[in-house]
């Protein structure tokens, strides 16, 4: 009998961590506001923003990279591109990546959570760049630095003003100097690698590798980010890749220290959920002393046997069954 507790009791801990909607949803919310707040509050000095954007444009001038003009110039030339990506800036972040949280919640359970792990992680760590390094983007950098605010410009197409992806008059309630990392191109590779790893068709593989490249196309050609930081945003979202087992271990352990009645299994794939005591004794529950349940039902009785009438009785509290009470009376 105990080889068949096994199977009841990691079915029983497999329905107490199965994810709800309702405890989800609160967390995505909590981890985007402290995404938004972190934004805001980590303002900097405008000075000390602009020196590191000229900063990120000496370093890549340096090591001969200059995407972002280039794009820019094409953008700001070609409204046919420049305002479908000013649309693409503005509106897909915000969207792609919920739904694919909510597709894998409902459709891939299994690989729910450590996804969903992986980009809070990420996004942590991106909140801690926008605050130890404020950077001006590129569109805020003075005219002769030969950049065009694309946003700006095409303003009057879409919902925001000439303050990045904000609507007009909400201006002041976002961080315009959060460029280091692009967490626009962090979150696009993680929809990518979802897309890929769980589309399950080639076009959800084409679309895994066209969203996050064609994203650091936009941010760079709408002059909202450096190639730098680009490539910091695929950083970031690569350490948090490799921090997400240990944040899950971690979440795991907090949640078995703070859960009331929680238990640990213990002893081999026979015994399991059976605590082994000295001599090769075992005890269940509501037995205090090793043999207890050998003493009560007399010897041979083998631990965790269920006898055909255990619905007139309850051991685990020691209540005696009709047969024993009869047996009693007839021996007195």
């Amino acid at each position: 009998m105990p080889q068949t507790e096994a199977p009841a009791r990691r079915t029983e801990t497999a329905r107490r961590t199965r994810l709800r909607w309702w405890t989800e949803l609160p967390l995505i919310l909590l981890v985007y506001g402290c995404y938004s707040a972190g934004r805001l509050l980590a303002r900097g000095d405008v000075s000390t923003a602009v020196d590191h954007g000229l900063a990120i444009l000496r370093v890549e001038k340096l090591v001969r990279l200059n995407a972002e003009h280039p794009l820019n110039r094409l953008f700001t030339r070609e409204p046919w591109l420049g305002i479908p990506a000013d649309f693409w800036y503005a509106s897909l972040h915000y969207l792609v990546t919920p739904v694919l949280l909510v597709w894998l919640f409902r459709a891939r359970t299994t690989h729910y959570r450590a996804a969903r792990t992986w980009l809070m992680t990420s996004t942590f760590i991106g909140l801690i760049g926008f605050t130890l390094l404020p950077t001006c983007p590129p569109r805020l950098l003075s005219p002769d630095h030969g950049f065009v605010d694309t946003m700006a410009q095409y303003s009057s197409y879409g919902w925001w003003g000439g303050e990045a992806s904000a609507p007009r008059g909400l201006g002041g309630m976002t961080n315009q100097y959060a460029a280091m990392p692009s967490l626009h191109v962090g979150w696009a590779l993680w929809c990518g690698v979802i897309l890929w790893r769980h589309g399950g068709t080639r076009t959800a593989k084409v679309a895994g590798v066209a969203y996050p490249l064609l994203t650091a196309l936009v941010v760079m050609g709408t002059a909202n980010h450096y190639l730098l930081d680009a490539v910091a945003g695929v950083a970031v979202m690569g350490v948090g890749m490799l921090l997400a087992p240990f944040v899950m271990r971690g979440a795991d352990r907090a949640k078995a220290l703070l859960t009331p009645g929680a238990t640990a299994v213990t002893g081999d794939s026979g015994a399991a959920g059976s605590p082994l005591v000295s001599g090769g004794c075992q005890t269940s529950a509501g037995e205090r002393i090793p043999r207890q349940r050998e003493t009560r039902f007399g010897p041979g009785a083998e631990p965790g046997a269920v006898p055909e009438d255990a619905g007139d009785g309850d051991p685990a509290w020691g209540l005696p069954r009709p047969s024993e009470v009869e047996s009693l009376g007839k021996a007195r």
